[in-house]
């Protein structure tokens, strides 16, 4: 069974998102700041009269907070019917993926590793396939 992976960009670091999760592409212009969201909320914005929760992948991630000034690429992705947009440094290519997801055979630090799915190779790449689901959900609370 063949599958589109789109890819792009985050934290310096060509990754695979399953398309079929992407609802578009988008340019996130300005925010609205969320007082008291998780850090990985870098605020609302609107889009096509919908308002967006916007998450900062990279701190989602665990590896420092991009709050974007100006213009910023975003991927849209709706869970249990509300949008959220998913700040990315570029989006790059849809590529067709027809091949087995292998494990992931290297040292992930803890935000790669909780959001890694497996690696896939795309076209001559090896990319971490990403589950957008666990960039949505941010970084894990530490207990008190």
């Amino acid at each position: 069974m063949t599958e589109l992976l789109l890819i792009v960009t985050l934290a310096g670091q060509r990754v695979a998102i399953p398309a079929a999760a992407v609802e578009s592409v988008v340019e996130i212009e300005s925010l609205t700041p969320v007082p008291g969201a998780g850090v990985h909320v870098a605020g609302l914005a609107a889009l096509r009269s919908r308002v967006l929760t916007v998450i900062d992948c990279l701190a989602s991630l665990e590896l420092g907070v991009c709050r974007p000034d100006g213009i910023h690429e975003a991927i849209v992705v709706e869970v249990d019917g509300h949008p959220y947009a998913l700040l990315v440094e570029t989006v790059e290519d849809v590529l067709e993926f027809s091949g087995d997801i292998r494990p992931v055979r290297t040292t992930l630090s803890p935000g790669w590793r909780r959001v890694a799915k497996g690696m896939v190779e795309a076209g001559d790449d090896l990319l971490l396939l990403i589950d957008s689901d666990a960039l949505l959900a941010g970084p894990a609370v530490q207990a008190a």
